[in-house]
């Protein structure tokens, strides 16, 4: 789908290829499964073959593998960049220990170095990442991003009871789990700050990720009408108060 809308609007070579950024993920696609040297070249292949495309901008190694040494796992990645597939090398759901190795081995053996980390984070989700991958990512001047940077739809605001949760079969499953005082204390300083600024919980929910120093928040849209949310976050700025708010209401959050 992704390869006939690049090929649809030029963005597949050309001038036009460099006004997209394309991102894709290995280690758990049906078809190739795991982290071995081997699986990651056919997986980048397949997916540039999917895509219609010579290179992608950023490569992720998504889920570790723990049958392959960080040493394979690195020189494999750094080997398509070095080919010219892969601009950039991304790393996401492997721990702050192999994320540093891999770090550390790629420094070493002057290798393709991880330029961005990918982790779950948000308003309810914090300790993890505050505690060891944000601190990682700014000593080593990799980018921060975060996934489910707005908790499966629970931060912006429409699940606030059991029923709303069951009358979306898609999320609502999952943003239940934080239906709880301290899930509620955490929307309700949401719609504080949010009044305060004239904006909408989601967008005050993003923007708290970029005062933490989160670089790029993930956060998914079903529909055209839940953009503008989303793309408001980037030109608001919360007060070092606001801010202060939404820690205290979410510090009880793991």
């Amino acid at each position: 789908i992704l390869g006939r809308w690049l090929a649809a609007r030029a963005r597949t070579s050309g001038p036009g290829r460099d006004e997209v950024v394309i991102a894709t993920k290995v280690g758990v696609h049906p078809e190739f499964r795991g982290l071995s040297p081997e699986n990651v070249a056919a997986a980048c292949d397949a997916s540039l073959k999917r895509l219609g495309l010579d290179h992608v901008d950023l490569y992720f190694a998504h889920f570790d593998d723990d049958s392959q040494p960080v040493s394979a796992m690195a020189e494999a990645f750094s080997a398509l960049v070095d080919a010219g597939k892969v601009r950039a090398v991304g790393l996401s759901n492997l721990t702050a220990e192999r994320m540093r190795e891999w770090v550390d081995y790629a420094r070493d053996h002057s290798l393709a170095a991880p330029a961005i980390l990918q982790q779950h984070y948000n308003l309810v989700k914090r300790r993890r990442f505050e505690a060891s991958y944000l601190p990682l990512a700014r000593e080593h001047g990799m980018a921060a991003q975060s996934y489910f940077a707005l908790a499966s739809g629970f931060l912006t605001g429409k699940y606030r009871s059991e029923d709303d949760a069951k009358a979306n079969a898609a999320r609502g499953g999952a943003a239940a789990r934080y239906l709880t005082e301290e899930g509620i204390a955490v929307l309700a300083a949401l719609d504080d700050v949010a009044a305060q600024l004239g904006a909408s919980p989601s967008s005050v929910a993003l923007a708290w990720q970029h005062a933490k120093g989160v670089d790029s928040p993930v956060a998914s849209a079903r529909t055209v009408g839940q953009l503008p949310d989303l793309l408001a976050a980037l030109d608001l700025t919360l007060t070092a108060e606001q801010a202060a708010i939404l820690d205290a209401a979410s510090a009880p959050m793991v």
